[in-house]
């Protein structure tokens, strides 16, 4: 059995860590992977040799780069039974917040509020994925991925286009209340949602670590809305709010190429 050690700088929520699974689904030399979010490190118990793993892990364009491959004796793992009932717990959460953030965004005229919700929605489906592709074909598996993919890419396009519109328009100021209170309801899901995963690896990773929690890009989005929404209220001004809401739908735009590229 061979130890693998990848570096993904880019892997700072558990959504993440499931387009990795994903990925590397299917991979027969694969005993068992891994994942320290904190520190962006993968650990891969395999046999054989690591260049489809490392092909397959560089192709997420997630940051991933290979540090280091030793021979172990572990040839035991635990898999946690409670993963599937886990997942639909942060799906539900989600997807519960995707449709919370888009009525109160739509409602109150915030594009930050509505683009977080599609951030929400695309966790969502990283982890519908996961969970309706489980013995499921690899076909199957593709198939729901480009699907997801191009739908997400087809919300984000439809919010660039009302940003513009907006931008270049005579709009109402949106509500910055309802901004700041929904965001930090969202900040309050995203942090459950990272510790319930956490707390089902293991008993020394069941407590909140603060590292973790506030270098996910989720939680960093739901911080630039209520900071773009206190500077509507001081400005009087929409353009934060529509600054974000499209620096949003990038990071959604880029995360549907992810899912994407699982389709291949």
């Amino acid at each position: 059995m061979n130890k693998t050690i990848f570096e993904i700088t880019k892997m700072d929520c558990p959504s993440e860590e499931n387009l990795i699974r994903m990925k590397l689904d299917g991979i027969s030399s694969i005993a068992n992977l891994d994942f320290d979010i904190p520190n962006r490190k993968l650990t891969v118990f395999h046999s054989g040799e690591t260049d489809q793993i490392e092909k397959s892990v560089i192709e997420l364009n997630l940051g991933g780069k290979k540090i280091s491959t030793v021979q172990t004796d572990q040839t035991e793992f635990n898999e946690n039974a409670n993963q599937k009932k886990l997942l639909w717990t942060v799906l539900g959460i989600n997807f519960a917040f995707f449709l919370i953030e888009m009525t109160t965004g739509i409602i109150s005229k915030s594009m930050g509020l509505v683009a977080d919700s599609l951030d929400m929605l695309a966790d969502s489906f990283v982890y519908g994925i996961s969970l309706f592709a489980v013995g499921g074909t690899v076909i199957k598996k593709k198939r729901i991925a480009k699907l997801a993919g191009y739908f997400q890419i087809t919300l984000a396009i439809i919010g660039f286009v009302e940003v513009l519109r907006r931008f270049f328009g005579d709009e109402k100021l949106p509500n910055f209340s309802t901004m700041i209170i929904v965001s930090i309801f969202a900040l309050i899901a995203n942090g459950i949602c990272l510790y319930i995963l956490q707390k089902s690896k293991s008993k020394e990773d069941a407590h909140m670590k603060a590292s973790m929690i506030f270098t996910s890009n989720d939680v960093i989005i739901n911080l630039g809305v209520i900071t773009a929404g206190l500077l509507v209220n001081w400005l009087s001004s929409s353009k934060p709010d529509l600054i974000i809401g499209t620096i949003v739908f990038v990071l959604v735009i880029q995360g549907a190429f992810r899912i994407l590229k699982l389709s291949k």
